[in-house]
């Protein structure tokens, strides 16, 4: 038992504002794979109703033209939040014509990586360098790889939180250096403690045959389509899913932010012998943006990222220099694929809650051991979670991953309960017991109840996600239309969006070659 976290869970809950942890802002970045009829991955365009791929505030693709991402704002409300999530989809499927949305984290019937269509943005030179900028990611990790959906959840504590802590922690800090510290605080100990996230909220513990081929693979065969773990909570945050060789040597500190900007500028000015043999320009086309070990920061794979909105044209490394972190994204979340937009209230208010314990928490740097344990468990509970008979490593001592689980639990509900008592109810408390009694039961889990589901119904991975798309597409078919100021948002913002593109396009004074020179010119370098 932590005593810091509870004296701070303590002096919050007595000496704090009664709105300290009330609105902050949270939002949601939700992937999903549009699929044929018959669930093969779509080889169309991304649909002009949707507007530009690039300027859509809404909707836009990752890495390939079939993988839309669904983007809401920074809202105090998660029902907010929710809304306009489920708002998008309806926008979306009404305008995807026959294609489906593909409701798991793990795709399905996958040809050679050539048949993955790459994002195109079109002709300007912002647009080309991410088409281009994928395409390197392909060479990389293989596009299978990249297919991979999640739920990315964004959340900044609220503005009078910084003001109230700074004063009950006695700091002598500015307020922005403040804010900063305690955010790469939480950061470590996102990483330390989120293999509960992967336990409460994985939601792939089996993926069809095809995505992984002919690689040799110690996973059981549940049927002749279909590979799965028993006890696998996320394979897609597993090794199987969003992990390779040379990230895995790259270490990114997190001890403080200089450090961390320093290191990811140093990955993408620092060689790597292996992308150099693939070429970065050859016969006059771009394979990726460089031959370094990272083309750009958000190649850097992490289940959590310090974040500041940036400006026009600011890099993300810049953004972060000049005003500190704003916010954390977490990325480690799966597609609920029990829930028709792919989350819900009870997961992200307990995510909240769940943050706040991360930042209020004990939070020492990294040693080499206690790294090398952060990432055992991980990768572990990614793979074996559920098993009765697995253990965690804490301090270099096996601990049961409920025993453990109960204890942060317990600290999150606490919070929990100052959440609510600025924001009036008990719905956070509520949320939070739905996942300790997750905790307490692993058989309730939505990787638990994958397995069940595709054991009662005697369908593999991909029948039993196939009928849930198509059931997912008819339960937005039925609802009420969209009131038509809600429906002018969205249609406007698809609209416009495709003229700001057209005048980017318009306004490129440069060639795409010097384009990325005078990208990469401005990239500042490690000390």
């Amino acid at each position: 038992m932590n005593r810091l976290v509870k004296q701070r869970i303590e002096r919050l809950a007595h000496k704090g504002p009664k709105n300290v942890l009330a609105g902050g802002l949270k939002g949601i970045e939700k992937e999903s794979l549009r699929v044929s009829e018959d669930g093969n991955l779509a080889h169309t365009s991304h649909p002009r109703a949707l507007g530009s791929a690039m300027t859509n505030q809404f909707i836009t693709t990752d890495f390939s033209e079939a993988l839309l991402e669904f983007v809401t704002p920074a809202e105090a409300h998660t029902w907010e939040t929710l809304r306009v999530l489920c708002e998008i989809h309806q926008f979306a499927y009404e305008r995807i014509g026959d294609e489906l949305l593909w409701v798991t984290s793990m795709p399905c019937l996958m040809a050679d990586d050539a048949d993955i269509p790459l994002a195109q943005y079109g002709s300007s030179n912002i647009g080309r360098m991410k088409t281009v900028y994928r395409n390197g990611l392909g060479y990389r990790y293989g596009r299978k790889m990249q297919t991979i959906a999640g739920v990315h959840f964004n959340y900044s504590l609220p503005t009078q939180f910084w003001p109230a802590y700074l004063e009950l922690e006695k700091s002598s800090l500015s307020l922005d250096d403040f804010r900063s510290d305690a955010y790469m605080g939480m950061v470590r100990n996102f990483r330390r403690f989120g293999w509960i996230v992967l336990y409460l909220f994985g939601a792939s513990p089996a993926l069809c045959k095809s995505f992984i081929g002919d690689a040799d693979t110690d996973m059981k065969s549940f049927n002749d389509n279909t590979h799965f773990e028993p006890f696998g909570t996320s394979l897609r945050m597993s090794d199987l899913g969003y992990t390779n060789s040379t990230q895995a040597r790259l270490r990114v500190s997190l001890d403080s932010l200089d450090d961390y900007i320093n290191d990811l500028s140093c990955a993408i000015c620092t060689k790597e012998p292996q992308y150099e043999r693939i070429g970065v320009k050859v016969d006059g086309e771009y394979r990726q943006l460089s031959a370094n070990q990272l083309q750009i920061e958000n190649e850097f794979y992490s289940p959590v990222r310090p974040k500041r909105v940036a400006r026009s044209g600011e890099r993300p490394t810049a953004a972060l220099a000049r005003g500190g972190v704003e916010y954390v994204e977490i990325r480690s979340m799966d597609l609920n694929v029990f829930d028709p937009v792919g989350v819900n209230q009870n997961a992200m208010r307990f995510m909240e809650a769940f943050l706040v314990y991360c930042l209020l928490h004990d939070s020492p740097l990294f040693t080499d051991a206690s790294w090398d344990e952060v990432t055992r468990n991980h990768g572990q509970t990614a793979r074996f979670g559920r098993d009765p008979d697995f253990r965690l490593i804490r301090d270099g001592a096996e601990v049961p991953l409920q025993e453990w689980a109960r204890e942060i639990t317990s600290d999150v509900r606490e919070i929990a309960e100052i959440i609510d008592r600025g924001e009036g109810g008990e719905e956070y408390v509520q949320a939070v017991d739905v996942q300790m009694a997750l905790v307490d039961d692993p058989d309730a889990t939505p990787s638990a109840r994958v397995l069940d589901e595709m054991r009662q119904t005697g369908t593999g991975f991909f029948h039993f996600a196939m009928n849930c798309a198509k059931s997912h597409k008819e339960y937005f078919a039925a609802l009420a239309d969209l009131e038509d100021d809600r429906l002018k948002i969205y249609s406007d913002e698809a609209a416009t969006s495709i003229e700001r593109q057209k005048q980017i396009e318009a306004g490129d004074e440069v060639s795409f070659d010097e384009y990325l020179q005078q990208y990469f010119s401005e990239q500042g370098c490690c000390d």
